[in-house]
């Protein structure tokens, strides 16, 4: 029997990878937007309002669908600190407010929902790294925080079922519709920006990344919720908070050094700042916040990535040695 996936976000840079993973997988993936849903390829929900959620979960499990089972959604958000300082309010309402809504709406009708969290629920101090899914958060940022209070939220609506998981992962990259949507793939726009005469860009050379693919995090979804899924009762003792990152370590400055060496291209223009860490910024950003995949390995989900220069390379089209 085929099981269906309600995918939140699913217009998003991550939300797009999940929906493809769980087609690819033989689910009846179903996308889930907003403002640029495409009914009927992506139905168009409003998740800040409970009756319209509510119809479009019941519309899931109506005929002629008779063959779904244990339907699964994942939740959207503002991924961006800079926006969530920008609009406190609205970043509320989709980090917080709405997935709250999305929690007790998922429990009411036995879905397991799926929260994309963030590493930023983490101080990263140095030395601290890496944090296991139980190590106590302590957001630097409202961004962290937002996230941090979504997390709270989901796992409170859910508790009587055993039906919510949250999914913690850093900076991601991938592809992409437009390079801005990711914090990795607009590093090669700030790159292209410095081929010009006399350009210069600073970029942080201090703050740790771990750069993760979509695609990889979209796989680790499908994954985690057959795991859960088919786990029935015994799930409840299963934990709710699991992490998922590469290893692969580098600062933004290091990304662009090594998209210019892919690229033959080069980065006289690109200034290393490793003055990270000041107090006086408008948003606050950990140093180090590498997450332990340990909680993910103990139930048997592979953790592996895909190889970072190795996937740019084949992006860009370069394939010299």
């Amino acid at each position: 029997m085929a099981r269906t996936a309600l995918i939140t976000g699913a217009t998003g840079f991550l939300g797009r990878q999940v929906l493809q993973a769980f087609r690819s997988a033989g689910w009846n993936a179903v996308g889930i937007g907003f403002t640029r849903a495409k009914p009927p390829t992506i139905l168009k929900v409003n998740l800040s309002d409970p009756a319209e959620l509510s119809t479009a979960l019941q519309e899931s499990r109506q005929p002629p669908r008779t063959d779904l089972a244990n339907p699964l959604a994942t939740g959207a958000a503002n991924r961006f600190p800079d926006k969530c300082n920008e609009d406190p309010e609205g970043a509320k309402a989709i980090n917080v407010e709405a997935s709250e809504h999305l929690a007790q709406a998922t429990s009411q009708y036995n879905i397991l929902l799926i929260y994309i969290s963030t590493d930023y629920v983490f101080p990263g101090k140095p030395g601290e790294a890496p944090y296991e899914a139980d190590a106590a958060p302590q957001p630097t940022n409202l961004y962290g925080q937002l996230k941090l209070d979504g997390e709270k939220a989901i796992l409170k609506a859910t508790q009587d079922t055993g039906l919510g998981l949250v999914l913690r992962v850093p900076v991601l990259y991938g592809k992409a519709e437009e390079n801005k949507e990711s914090a990795v793939n607009v590093l090669i726009d700030s790159l292209w920006k410095v081929q010009g005469k006399e350009a210069q860009v600073k970029m942080d050379d201090w703050a740790q990344r771990y750069p993760t693919n979509t695609e990889d995090v979209a796989r680790v979804c499908v994954d985690v919720a057959m795991k859960y899924l088919d786990s029935g009762d015994a799930r409840h003792n299963m934990p709710k908070v699991l992490q998922f990152s590469s290893e692969d370590r580098m600062t933004k400055y290091e990304i662009c050094e090594l998209f210019a060496e892919i690229m033959g291209l080069p980065v006289d223009g690109m200034v290393a700042d490793k003055d990270g860490g000041d107090p006086n910024a408008t948003v606050q950003r950990p140093y180090d916040t590498h997450l332990s995949t340990k909680a993910l390995k103990d139930i048997g989900i592979d953790v592996r990535t895909q190889d970072f220069k190795a996937w740019w390379r084949w992006q860009v089209g370069a394939f010299r040695k």
